[in-house]
């Protein structure tokens, strides 16, 4: 970048603004070899750090570009790299909290788009809706308007978007942890005002865990770069094939052909029976679920809700 970050960020401190015009200055600085390395995120997050009124543009850049440092800075790209994830909640996190919503949606958006992130990116962001929530204090809570308990309508949307999201334990469905932590939080909400958004997602989200089919996992972040060094290796002739594709596994390769192309799926392979026998509850999840809503000695109306959904089930 040409751009004279640590002078911007000098004037930013001195006013607490970031201009549209300087905004626009840094995307046309930040964009022209198509990626942002690692000191031009942290130089960005400077600016976030003494900027006090965070404009939408702002956000907008900040969420763009340091996303895109974070999905794409490493190999296989669209794959959080460990360091790159600690990296991360190092830099954002301000004593265990956050300080804003930029920062909450710059989270919550990589992992929307991340193949795949470790684990513990996605435990940060919920954390941080988790205790907004409890303490009614955050980035989420929209000026302290709601009390300690109460779930808003925007807690509702990042928590869908979070627990759904891509990236991380249990792709794109809910995992025992998260349904654990819906429990938590609905416990807190009780006798609260909360958004009318807040019942149909904790029913939906614990059955989610409990009746979502869990076939057709991604690739994990291994897996993918080892894919990605097979097919661009080019260094050896048709004689090592068989013994590298031995490596990778043919299973991988051809599921990886099949999503390039568009092919059909397996002919042996029954989804619908699968999606069917994941919908049933096994024992464990029985156990899982009658510990927690035995744990007061009373159902409450979302647990009498969710009881209802799986019995349609």
């Amino acid at each position: 970048m040409t751009i004279n970050f640590p002078e911007l960020a000098r004037q930013a401190a001195a006013d607490g603004a970031i201009t549209a015009e300087e905004v626009l200055a840094l995307r046309r600085a930040a964009w022209p070899d198509g990626s942002i390395d690692q000191t031009e995120a942290e130089a960005i997050l400077a600016i976030n750090d003494v900027v006090a009124e965070k404009s939408a543009e702002w956000t907008d850049f900040l969420v763009e570009a340091v996303g895109e440092f974070v999905l794409n800075g490493t190999e296989p790209k669209g794959y959080v790299a460990d360091e790159t994830a600690d990296w991360l909640i190092a830099r954002l996190d301000h004593d265990g909290v956050l300080d804003s919503v930029a920062e909450l949606e710059l989270l919550v958006r990589v992992l929307e788009k991340a193949l795949g992130t470790p684990d513990r990116l996605k435990d940060y962001a919920l954390a941080q809706i988790e205790r907004a929530v409890l303490t009614g204090e955050g980035p989420t809570r929209d000026g302290g308007a709601l009390s300690a308990g109460s779930i808003t309508e925007a807690e509702c949307k990042l928590l869908r978007r979070v627990i759904f999201a891509s990236g991380g334990d249990r792709p794109s469905a809910v995992s025992m942890a998260e349904a654990e932590m819906l429990f938590r939080l609905k416990d807190a909400s009780l006798g609260q005002p909360h958004a009318a958004e807040w019942q149909r997602l904790f029913v939906q989200g614990v059955a989610n865990y409990l009746q979502g089919w869990t076939g057709g996992r991604p690739l994990s972040r291994d897996r993918a770069a080892q894919l990605e060094t097979f097919m661009n290796d080019h260094s050896h002739g048709l004689g090592s094939f068989f013994g590298r594709m031995s490596q990778v596994g043919a299973r991988d390769l051809a599921s990886a052909a099949r999503d390039v192309v568009g092919g059909s799926k397996p002919a042996a392979r029954d989804y619908a029976a699968e999606a069917e026998s994941d919908a049933a509850l096994t024992s464990p999840e029985k156990a899982w679920l009658d510990g927690r809503l035995e744990a007061d000695g009373r159902l409450d109306p979302l647990e009498e809700a969710l009881l209802a959904f799986l019995a349609e089930g």
